[in-house]
């Protein structure tokens, strides 16, 4: 649902309410105050995505005041929490609507992702774990690539090669599982899967510092000298103070 649709029938259900009045408010029947709920879940949401943090809060209050126990607003008012840097706000909503859908996979994956910018990457992992086991949720693939980006902070590269490997054969074009893929396989010496995966990356993902570090140093290993001198052109001139521009640099002398 989009931001207009959700103002809609917001809009829809409080002139209703208005014209109606007592037994005829939409909102004094279960179904109507459901309904309205998701609307004010979604206006939320469309605010959030358009970076309006403030006004996200809101409608997501509105939705408690409704159900103070309905799990998409605590999940939305987590994501909002998150976004603002206040992590332990978002813990405690993430947390909230975990109990009120424990087997929400969406919500397990999200809060995956929150505990892994927080560096808590073991309980992040249960998450992902966990996610990973609803075999019919349409964004798998994601959770497995989160799996192995975590296995990869862990130090186990083993293993991040399975999870990553699983979420590409689950969908082939989830361009950071294959830029990772290109920087395990290039820094285990396999060099022509490496240049795979990276050619593939660069059909789906869009370049920073790294990957055109690691798109140098492929280019060198294959004696493709004018396309190296290209990416370190680029790198120099769009990421000219990173520590990938300064390792470029050193491994030019």
């Amino acid at each position: 649902m989009t931001l207009r649709a959700a103002l809609s029938i917001l809009s829809l259900l409080l002139l209703a309410g208005c014209v109606s009045g007592g037994a005829g408010d939409p909102l004094s029947s279960r179904q109507g105050r459901a309904e309205a709920g998701r609307a004010y879940v979604q206006l939320g949401l469309g605010y959030l995505q358009q970076g309006m943090t403030e006004q996200a809060k809101a409608p997501l209050a509105r939705a408690l005041a409704l159900n103070s126990r309905d799990a998409d607003a605590h999940a939305a008012l987590a994501l909002v929490f998150q976004a603002q840097g206040e992590p332990d706000l978002a813990d405690g909503h993430f947390r909230e609507a975990l109990s009120q859908r424990p087997d929400d996979t969406r919500i397990r994956n999200n809060y995956g992702s929150f505990l892994y910018a927080q560096g808590h990457f073991r309980q992040a992992e249960q998450m992902f774990r966990q996610a990973a086991a609803d075999t019919l949720y349409p964004e798998r693939s994601r959770v497995y690539e989160n799996l192995g980006l975590t296995a990869l902070k862990q130090g186990r590269r083993e293993q991040a090669h399975e999870y990553l490997d699983k979420a590409l054969r689950l969908n082939q074009r989830q361009p950071r599982a294959l830029l990772e893929m290109a920087e395990l396989s290039y820094e285990n010496r396999h060099y022509v899967p490496a240049r795979d995966y990276y050619e593939r990356f660069s059909q789906q993902g869009d370049h920073d510092a790294r990957s055109l570090l690691l798109g140098s140093r492929l280019a060198r290993v294959f004696e493709e000298h004018g396309t190296a001198a290209e990416l370190g052109k680029k790198l120099q001139r769009l990421y000219p103070g990173t520590p990938e521009y300064q390792q470029y640099l050193s491994e030019q002398r």
